[in-house]
């Protein structure tokens, strides 16, 4: 698959996750085995941000309250991450825009350059293919968290 849609930079990516205050995670699960609930856990303990749950499924999620769609929100979210499979991708950015979100984050594997396209026509900064944990983290001294840095430069294997 050739990709011609280009993302933000890193430090266009720096920027909007300092300027974000509230993050809704659209397909966030209650399953400790799914990538949403770790990334969810990370953002709660460790970020500035108010996240909110979105799964129409779940009445709480780590014990806060989930929401049974974005429009259901208490706020207008900054960021809309999202934990869907891609055929859901095109009903999540119109559930974004008609919200006035900010942002359309797609995780890791999640990538539609239409959705992107239109997303940007609507006025949203759009990331995709991208963790918001292993972004925010990676900003701000955080990857050790969970493993992702070992805090050693080698392409050697450690002796045991």
């Amino acid at each position: 698959m050739s990709r011609s849609w280009e993302g933000p930079s890193a430090a266009e990516r720096l920027a909007l996750l300092r300027r974000t205050k509230t993050v809704a995670m659209v397909g966030a699960s209650s399953n400790p085995a799914r990538a949403s609930y770790f990334v969810g856990t990370y953002l709660l303990s460790t970020s500035p941000y108010d996240v909110y749950f979105v799964n129409p499924a779940a009445d709480t999620i780590l014990g806060e309250k989930a929401y049974a769609s974005l429009a259901d929100l208490p706020v207008v979210p900054d960021v809309v991450d999202v934990f869907r499979k891609p055929a859901d991708l095109p009903q999540v950015l119109d559930e974004a825009i008609a919200v006035g979100a900010k942002a359309i984050w797609l995780q890791l594997g999640l990538w539609d350059e239409e959705v992107a396209r239109r997303g940007e026509a609507a006025g949203l900064e759009v990331v995709m293919d991208r963790c918001m944990k292993i972004e925010h983290a990676r900003f701000h001294g955080g990857l050790h968290l969970a493993g992702f840095d070992t805090g050693v430069i080698s392409s050697r294997r450690s002796l045991r």
